[in-house]
């Protein structure tokens, strides 16, 4: 088994790992792909699901070695060694007004600052418009972060976390707020306090903004890059798993794609493509292929299945379909010559929770 074949295996399967508290938390609930644990495989970081239903039944396990290194098996066969990132020193801090640092940003994969700046949605908690998929109510719920991340916090701790962690971009993204602008105005208050305390590279994320000006104003307050996230793309798929989401549509999205990527730039916008939720490959790669004639990056991540949600039970998508979609998605990058390591910040640039990176 290649390495592409095995990130794509334990992505989709999961690791069955019975102690859980072994290098950095890991990540449970929230906005986003969730339920990951950062394991390090042959100098390579990714996210893997370890705290959902489907990583109990996975054939992956880690058998941790009394050096602190483990041991990755399936069906208790050896493989390779693995190594878990540290808890990022920046953890320890608390703010002045005594809010834990780890509640306003997360470390995802061994150097990227995630946070997500409004903790709540308006499309989260109703049925007839909440996105099947998400929990990011759930670490609100649970106490493990706050409602609201105000500019200056976002700012501390982005200055902490690269002086003591390294961290080399920053991504911000948010719960749809109920105002027209979906969340952009804030992310770029919340971007002018981060950069006016350290050049840190960040890529923002939002739904798109009713006014498509406000690409030019986010981009001049120092957000780099930009997420706007399709996450499904088929009509019939959209309606069932993000209704309140589906009644924006595909065509304002590429619209919004157009109008950012000639403020950012070719490479430098990208969007979130959920694979496994029910849309066909086909179609999958057809929209891969019109983004990247765009110029926007088509982020194929597989579906996790996120415990406590309407999808927890919801399988994972097949490994092999996984592969020969990032094969197709990979070979159309590699035409257009696209690359996540060129995008100044963001979750495609990290590339953790996806293998396709390795395919381009």
């Amino acid at each position: 088994m290649n390495k592409q074949q095995l990130i794509t295996e334990l992505q989709s399967q999961g690791l069955k790992l019975l102690k859980k508290e072994v290098g950095a938390a890991g990540r449970r609930g929230g906005a986003g792909p969730s339920d990951h644990k950062a394991i390090t495989i042959d100098g390579t970081t990714i996210m893997v699901p370890i705290f959902n239903n489907a990583a109990t039944e996975s054939p992956y396990t880690a058998e941790i070695l009394p050096t602190g290194e483990a041991l990755l098996k399936y069906a208790e066969e050896p493989l390779t060694p693995i190594h878990f990132p540290q808890p990022p020193k920046f953890y320890s801090l608390t703010t002045l007004d005594g809010v834990p640092y780890w509640k306003i940003a997360l470390l995802h994969s061994q150097d990227v600052l995630a946070t997500t700046i409004l903790q709540t949605c308006i499309r989260y908690g109703d049925t007839q418009t909440s996105c099947q998929f998400c929990a990011i109510g759930q670490s609100l719920a649970s106490d493990r972060t706050i409602a609201r991340k105000t500019p200056n916090q976002v700012a501390e701790v982005s200055a902490a976390a690269v002086r003591l962690d390294d961290v080399k971009h920053l991504v911000m993204t948010t719960g749809t707020p109920n105002v027209s602008d979906r969340g952009a105005a804030y992310l770029t208050e919340c971007a002018l306090a981060v950069k006016a305390r350290i050049d840190l590279p960040i890529q923002a994320q939002c739904e798109p903004p009713d006014r498509f000006d406000w690409f030019e104003r986010m981009k001049n307050a120092g957000i780099d890059s930009l997420g706007m996230h399709l996450e499904v793309v088929e009509p019939e798929v959209r309606e069932r798993i993000m209704p309140g989401k589906a009644t924006v549509p595909i065509a304002y999205y590429l619209d919004a794609f157009e109008a950012a990527v000639k403020v950012f730039g070719r490479g430098q916008v990208s969007t979130y493509l959920l694979a496994g939720l029910g849309d066909r490959q086909a179609a999958l790669v057809e929209m891969s292929e019109r983004l990247i004639q765009i110029g926007v990056y088509p982020f194929i991540v597989p579906f996790v299945p996120i415990t406590g949600t309407p999808l927890a039970h919801h399988p994972a998508p097949d490994s092999q379909w996984m592969y020969a979609l990032y094969e197709q998605v990979g070979k159309l990058l590699r035409q257009a010559e696209m690359s996540s390591k060129d995008m100044n910040a963001g979750c495609a640039k990290c590339g953790a929770c996806s293998a396709l990176s390795t395919f381009e």
